[in-house]
């Protein structure tokens, strides 16, 4: 038996007025999500412990089996892990956003998206003028520092805070002076910086700072193989899955066209997922489309991105003797444009059977699983 989890980040949402109060899931057409269901098993996951803050990084780690609560120190470790960056005795690293800040507000977390190419020639340029400090170029906005005789800081993700006044969420605590200015140094750096100039005679939106969040340094993750005796894979454009998969020794699978954002290569994935699932057991497929849409706070491309991931899983279902799971990480509703901690629905075909007629936040409370922490879900995925 072979298995996959097949994960729609952010996909679940609350009933909108806009689709005739019924959710993103509910209203979009997902006829092969709403088949495991109904000729699987469905319940709802908690995929964050009490006490931790609604990210992918404490979420997907969840459940791949590993609990926060003594295995998370922050994102920008894991993110570490994907690029490469080792960390020495007393680094930590933080995740460092390419943002753009106008009047002192959080207008855009992701610096409309900028180039990953763009991105590292600000960095090339930010790092020449950071001595100590070093930021590494990671995937279009999502980027990495690290601090030396690191102690930490209290951050705020950027994502939480558009449209708000930054002041309030600057960091503090004890590297907060050495983060203010790195973040002073980039204002001057990026300010009249030809990349800058270029996106903004193309009507795009600059880069005009860093910021940087979720410090850490490096964890202490158990092998996947040593954990469950199988051997694994994930597939995902972002670098913080690519970071997980790293430190507990799995396969990290590349996907040409796979992009981190709602033109991802769907597809792509679930055809790299299948030809993967010839050598490893176990593929964790993460899409990440669905998140960013709904931090967008686009009802429309969050319905069209949940729509061609469902178009993508009939490629997984046409492997047979393959156990299927489908599941948010955690809730990225529409109204807020953030994350929420709420428990997630699942389904898995090849584990039994239910009452469960749909894939959705509303009908998977009457699956059989009932409410189960992440961590455990693997265990029970793999189960005889």
């Amino acid at each position: 038996m072979k298995y996959i989890i097949i994960l729609g980040d952010g996909m679940a949402d609350e009933p909108l007025a806009e689709l005739g109060g019924r959710t993103p899931l509910e209203y979009a057409e997902i006829p092969n999500m709403d088949r495991i269901a109904r000729e699987g098993r469905c319940g709802m996951l908690r995929t964050v412990p009490a006490g931790f803050e609604p990210g992918s990084d404490v979420a997907n780690l969840s459940i791949l089996g590993y609990d926060p609560r003594t295995s998370y120190t922050g994102r920008g470790p894991l993110e570490a892990a994907s690029m490469g960056v080792s960390l020495r005795d007393g680094e930590m690293a933080y995740r460092c956003n390419l943002v753009a800040i106008r009047d002192g507000v959080m207008e855009d977390f992701n610096a409309g998206h900028i180039s990953s190419a763009e991105g590292a020639e600000l960095l090339r340029d930010l790092d020449a003028r950071l001595g100590s400090v070093q930021v590494h170029p990671g995937v279009s906005y999502r980027n990495l520092m690290v601090v030396s005789r690191a102690r930490g800081a209290v951050t705020t993700p950027p994502h939480d805070i558009v449209g708000q006044p930054v002041a309030g969420y600057l960091p503090r605590g004890d590297d907060a002076e050495l983060l203010l200015d790195c973040m002073e140094r980039a204002r001057e750096v990026f300010v009249d910086h030809p990349v800058n100039r270029r996106r903004e005679r193309e009507g795009k939106t600059p880069a005009t700072d860093i910021w940087p969040w979720s410090g850490g340094k490096k964890p202490s993750i158990a092998p996947f193989r040593e954990k469950y005796g199988l051997a694994g894979g994930v597939i995902s454009a972002v670098d913080l899955l690519s970071g997980i998969a790293r430190l507990a020794g799995m396969e990290v699978i590349r996907v040409p066209g796979a992009t981190g954002f709602i033109d991802t290569d769907y597809e792509a994935k679930a055809r790299y997922a299948v030809e993967a699932l010839d050598r490893l057991d176990f593929v964790y497929m993460h899409v990440e489309a669905p998140d960013e849409a709904g931090h967008m706070g686009s009802v429309e491309e969050k319905v069209r991105a949940i729509e061609r991931l469902d178009e993508a899983i009939g490629i997984v279902l046409d492997r047979p003797e393959t156990t299927v799971a489908v599941l948010p990480d955690h809730p990225t509703p529409i109204r807020i444009k953030t994350h929420t901690a709420e428990p997630v629905p699942f389904a898995v075909l090849g584990k039994g059977r239910d009452d469960v007629s749909a894939f959705s936040e509303r009908e998977a409370p009457k699956g059989s699983f009932g409410l189960i922490e992440a961590p455990e879900l693997l265990s029970l995925l793999f189960s005889p």
